[in-house]
C-alpha cells in the first residue's frame, strides 16, 4: 500500500507542539469529516465531537450521529446532534488524508454504536428506547405511514418503502412507536392501479428519496392508533453519465460499521485529544 505524505499548512514542528489543538489540524479534521459524509449514501450524517489523535498520515475523530440523513448531503455543521431522546449514536472514524493545496480524503473507516439504553434511562427515565428494526410493529408503522403519505401527498408519483433506519418506543398512556425510514420515488404515477404497484421500479436517478418519520400508537389499540408522517429532505438529482441507482448505496472511499466499543490506546500525539464539542449529559468516558 502506498501512503502519501500528510502535509500540514503550518511547519511540522509547530503542528506537533500544538497537536490536536492546532487550528490547522482542526480545520483539516472538519474538512475530512465533510468528505466522509459526502461519500456516504446511507445512514445519518456525522458531526465532529473531538479530534482524538493524529499522526503524519492519519486522523482519529470522535463523532456523533446527527438527525440529518446522508442522502441530504447537508454540511454536518448544519445538522442537529441526536439528543438523549433521539437514540444517540457515537463512534470514531480513522481517516487517511493528504493535505496539499486542498484537503483530500484517501480512505476512512468508522465504527459506530448506539448509546446503551441503561445509560440513557438512568439520566432520562421517560426517554424513548431503541427497538429492533425488524419487529412487525415497526414495519407496520412504516407501512401505514407510507400509505397515508401516498394518499395525501401532492407529488405526481407513487413512493415505495426504502429502508427503515431508526425505531424506538415510549410508554405514554399506551405504547407509542417512532420510526424513521426512507422512501423511493417510483416511475408509477398516482393513477397507477393498486394491483400494479408491486411492479413499480425506482426512478433511474442517483437519489429520488424522502426521509420520513412516523409516530404511531399500538395497532391493537384502535382508539389510539394514529400515524403521522413528516417528510423532510426531498433529493432528486440526476448525475450526468452515472449508472448509480438507489438500490445499492455504498461509499467509495471507506466503510461504516456498527460494533460494540472496544478499549483503545491513549493518543500518541501531544496535546490530544482535543476538547469535546458536545456533551450528552452522560458520565461515560467514551462520550
Amino acid at each position: 500500500r502506498i501512503i502519501r505524505p500528510f502535509i500540514f499548512f503550518n511547519p511540522v514542528s509547530k503542528v506537533e507542539s500544538q497537536g490536536c489543538h492546532s487550528p490547522d489540524v482542526e480545520r483539516t479534521a472538519e474538512e475530512v469529516l465533510q468528505q466522509i459524509n459526502q461519500d456516504r449514501t446511507d445512514g445519518y450524517i456525522l458531526t465532529l465531537n473531538r479530534l482524538y489523535d493524529l499522526s503524519i498520515y492519519n486522523l482519529t475523530i470522535d463523532v456523533l450521529e446527527t438527525k440529518c440523513h446522508s442522502i441530504s448531503k447537508k454540511p454536518w455543521k448544519q445538522c442537529e446532534v441526536r439528543g438523549l431522546g433521539d437514540i444517540p449514536v457515537y463512534g470514531e472514524c480513522q481517516a487517511s488524508v493528504q493535505v496539499d493545496a486542498q484537503v483530500k480524503l484517501e480512505s476512512y473507516s468508522c465504527a459506530l454504536r448506539e448509546v446503551a439504553a441503561t445509560a440513557i434511562v438512568h439520566v432520562c427515565p421517560d426517554c424513548p428506547t431503541a427497538d429492533n428494526l425488524n419487529e412487525p410493529v415497526i414495519k407496520e408503522t412504516a407501512k401505514l405511514a407510507l400509505q397515508k403519505f401516498n394518499k395525501e401527498s401532492h407529488l405526481a408519483n407513487y413512493f415505495a418503502l426504502g429502508n427503515i433506519t431508526k425505531a424506538s418506543s415510549q410508554w405514554v398512556v399506551g405504547p407509542s412507536y417512532f420510526v424513521e425510514f426512507t422512501v423511493l420515488e417510483t416511475e408509477c404515477s398516482k393513477e397507477t392501479d393498486f394491483s400494479e404497484l408491486t411492479h413499480c421500479q425506482p426512478m433511474n436517478c442517483q437519489f429520488a428519496q424522502l426521509v420520513a418519520k412516523a409516530v404511531s400508537g399500538h395497532p391493537e389499540q384502535h382508539d389510539h392508533n394514529h400515524t403521522h408522517l413528516h417528510h423532510h429532505e426531498h433529493v432528486h438529482s440526476v448525475t450526468q453519465g452515472s449508472d448509480v441507482t438507489v438500490s445499492n448505496p455504498k461509499g467509495l472511499l471507506g466503510r461504516i460499521v456498527f460494533e460494540p466499543a472496544t478499549p483503545r490506546s491513549a493518543p500518541t500525539a501531544s496535546s490530544c485529544p482535543s476538547a469535546r464539542r458536545h456533551n450528552l449529559g452522560l458520565r461515560s468516558p467514551l462520550l
